[in-house]
């Protein structure tokens, strides 16, 4: 109420629509012409429209007695267009180029909303307008120059042929009749450009009188641009309520109309899905979403709705896989249509993806080079099938979208049953189809009542700490059998054994590692080193609960915590990889620009940057580096150092199996090349963005993996990783992004940001 007392209403006009000259009002533009220099002082020779065009063609007089007409060249355009000989048909009677056409052109199609006003005695009167049509000059008289030259070519060579010639021979004549023309080729006629130009050309000219701007009969017919019944009774147009008004303003256009779906197809509305009968809604719901488990689909249909009837209409639509319901093949690849990406059939796609879907019923994890080598089908297709029930992991597969529903398998055997036997059929089909081997079929466990075969992953864990468990005393015994051999052996003369108890850190991560059931990384760089990569103990950094990610609790809602995390978030996003000490300094510059009194200046220790850089989302990553292996007697010498700097463009020396063991029982020591520059450890730690909502994402933690083994690589060695990992071949411009953001090249190898010995 306030902002509407401040601007009050200073006149009200009345406004009156014209309708006298609706049909015949156009407005002429002309782009190549400023607006200061109008044509309307200009003769006018001639006009002519073709009314169901909107085509106008004008003829306008050239003055040639103005200074900056040349007359040489006016000549010479008229006698290449006219020749020598003048007619009736010339386009220049008078021998010179004197005068020019400008023909016209639409500049939009669609002119409803467009209208001519005019102010009158405090009256609006607003008449629509017809056409909009831009004019610009035609060269069209360059054209018949052409004409004419090949005309005089022509009858030049007539007349050098020999006039005394014999006349030929008569010839036979084959006369054929055309076949009678069929629909399709009909309709490919009718919508060829030729057809259309000859069309446009049949409309005749209509020819016109041209009045000019100050001429008595222009003044006459500027009058109809005033509405005729100013009472407003006739004026019916502008008597509608808003809602009519408003759709006259903005009409929606017929390709709104014609475009506007049935049914909800990819943003579903509600209201409108419920007005339509039950099998239509699973069948649309089903269709968008692609895999849904049943309560979902429950909630959505909502609580008034039978769950038996839904049962019945969902078996229709879509099949049962790991207890959630996936849509049926031919509801997404009906039968006549066919891949866009490689033009294969619908029935041939709908058995490929029925084969991934049975894949799933098997197992959590599809592998899609597999899939591609038993369907034949191109990547994309395969590709689209399994995003369609599935996401893919890194150096995984592919794993089934959601969690298995153990609840719906409960609760409904019978179903379960039903679709089972259905999945049977269909398994029997993909055999036949595509010769799979029965012996290399996963077997389900005897007595199960549905395609379920599965194991979760805390069941997989549980089972790994069981066996590792069970290993334990049978690793401690090995080890002590080899200390005591080695005690019992000649060992080498000036080399003790060292004997240390065994850290509760070090049994953790054995048994983390017998858990996880992968092979033991005997090298120098995923071993030993990543104890001390960075500055960091092993045992911190492979403890996620309580570094990578997750800040000390009661930190993270103050004032400074969210100040500090916003400038880490926005510092990571353009950043990608930073050591701690250009985090620092980058952070000393951001405390710079502050000003005075602001929260961040109460005092941010390396610790609490750290937890804010790991709960931003952000990884330590662990990078090895070049080691040389010296014994206790060789540190020693005076020729160590020396030996160091001369192994420095070495690769670092790599361990294995049972040497990795004697070299620390023996107490041979691993030596780092001296430090390169004056940071602490703790700065010389490296952290990288994992996640930043973009498409490199997946790239970039490739990569970063790859540098948590080696402290540097070639470009073919990432380039070949990252094809092997992300599934597909990398563009050269997508591989220089994810270098770009995250590594630097020096002498032809490259280096995580950081980490470059100078």
């Amino acid at each position: 109420m306030a902002n509407e007392e401040d601007d009050p209403v200073v006149q009200e006009i009345d406004v009156y629509l014209a309708k006298s000259l609706a049909e015949k009002l156009y407005l002429f533009q002309y782009p190549v012409r400023p607006a200061s220099m109008t044509y309307d002082d200009i003769p006018h020779l001639s006009a002519k429209i073709k009314p169901k065009q909107q085509k106008v063609e004008l003829e306008m007089a050239i003055d040639t007695l103005n200074p900056n007409y040349c007359r040489s060249k006016g000549e010479q355009i008229a006698l290449n267009v006219d020749g020598a000989c003048a007619d009736e048909s010339s386009t220049y009677s008078s021998k010179l180029m004197d005068k020019q056409t400008f023909c016209s052109s639409q500049s939009t199609s669609n002119t409803a909303r467009y209208a001519a006003a005019l102010y009158r005695q405090g009256e609006l009167h607003l008449t629509p307008l017809h056409g909009i049509l831009q004019l610009r000059p035609s060269f069209s008289y360059l054209d018949k120059a052409d004409a004419k030259h090949r005309e005089r070519e022509a009858a030049n060579e007539a007349g050098d042929s020999s006039q005394d010639e014999a006349e030929e021979d008569v010839k036979q004549i084959t006369v054929r009749f055309s076949r009678p023309e069929s629909e399709q080729a009909r309709q490919r006629r009718v919508q060829s450009y030729e057809f259309l130009q000859k069309k446009h050309a049949e409309e005749p000219w209509v020819h016109l009188h041209y009045y000019g701007l100050r001429d008595s009969r222009s003044e006459h017919e500027r009058q109809y641009l005033l509405c005729q019944g100013s009472s407003g009774v006739e004026n019916t147009e502008l008597v509608k309520s808003p809602s009519e008004y408003l759709m006259m303003l903005m009409p929606p256009s017929p390709e709104e109309e014609k475009d506007k779906p049935v049914a909800p197809s990819n943003v579903l509305s509600m209201a409108q899905l419920r007005t339509l009968p039950l099998a239509d809604q699973i069948k649309i719901l089903m269709k968008n979403v692609k895999v849904m488990p049943f309560a979902n689909l429950m909630s959505l249909l909502g609580p008034s709705i039978d769950s038996v009837a839904v049962l019945r209409g969902i078996q229709k639509v879509a099949m049962l896989v790991q207890g959630n319901w996936v849509v049926k093949s031919d509801i997404l690849y009906p039968k006549d249509s066919s891949s866009p990406h490689s033009g294969v059939p619908a029935e041939v796609l709908c058995r490929g993806r029925d084969f991934v879907m049975w894949k799933f019923t098997q197992s959590r994890w599809v592998v899609r080079k597999e899939v591609a080598a038993v369907t034949k089908l191109c990547t994309e297709d395969v590709k689209d099938f399994l995003e369609h029930m599935a996401v893919v992991r890194i150096n995984k597969g592919w794993e089934f979208i959601l969690p298995y529903d153990g609840e719906f398998i409960k609760k409904h055997p019978d179903v379960v049953q039903r679709q089972h036997m259905l999945w049977s059929g269909i398994q029997a089909k993909l055999e036949k189809v595509y010769n799979l081997v029965k012996e290399t079929l996963p077997k389900k466990p005897d007595g199960q009542s549905g395609p379920t075969g599965l194991v979760s992953g805390d069941q997989r864990v549980q089972v790994a700490r069981s066996k590792a468990q069970q290993n334990h005393a049978l690793l401690e015994r090995e080890l002590q059998r080899r200390k005591e051999q080695v005690r019992a052996s000649t060992v080498l003369p000036g080399v003790r054994i060292k004997e240390e108890p065994v850290s509760e850190e070090g049994e953790e991560e054995e048994e983390q590692e017998a858990e996880d059931e992968e092979p033991m990384d005997t090298s120098l760089g995923g071993g030993l080193h990543s104890r001390l990569a960075n500055g960091l103990p092993g045992g911190r950094a492979a403890g996620g609960d309580s570094f990578n990610g997750h800040p000390p609790p009661g930190c993270a809602g103050t004032p400074v915590a969210r100040e500090l995390r916003a400038f880490v978030e926005a510092t990571f996003q353009r950043q990608f990889v930073l050591t701690l000490s250009e985090l620092k300094r980058l952070f000393n510059l951001h405390l710079a620009s502050l000003p005075p009194g602001h929260t961040l200046f109460s005092g941010i220790s390396d610790r609490m940057l750290q937890d804010t850089v790991l709960a931003a989302g952000c990884k330590q990553i662990l990078v090895p580096g070049p080691y040389i292996i010296v014994s206790s007697e060789e540190e020693k010498t005076s020729d160590v150092y020396t030996r160091m700097l001369r192994s420095r463009e070495q690769e670092e020396t790599r361990l294995t199996g049972l040497s990795l063991i004697l070299f620390l029982l023996l107490d041979v020591r691993l030596w780092t090349f001296p430090p390169q520059t004056a940071a602490s450890p703790d700065e010389q730690k490296v952290f990288a963005l994992w996640e930043s909502g973009d498409m490199s994402d997946q790239h970039r933690q490739v990569l970063l993996e790859i540098f948590s083994k080696n402290y540097r690589v070639r470009r073919n060695m990432i380039q070949s990783r990252l094809t092997q990992e992300c599934g597909e071949d990398l563009s050269k411009q997508e591989v220089d992004k994810v270098l770009k953001d995250c590594c630097v090249s020096y002498g032809g190898m490259w280096y995580l940001k950081g980490t470059v010995q100078s």
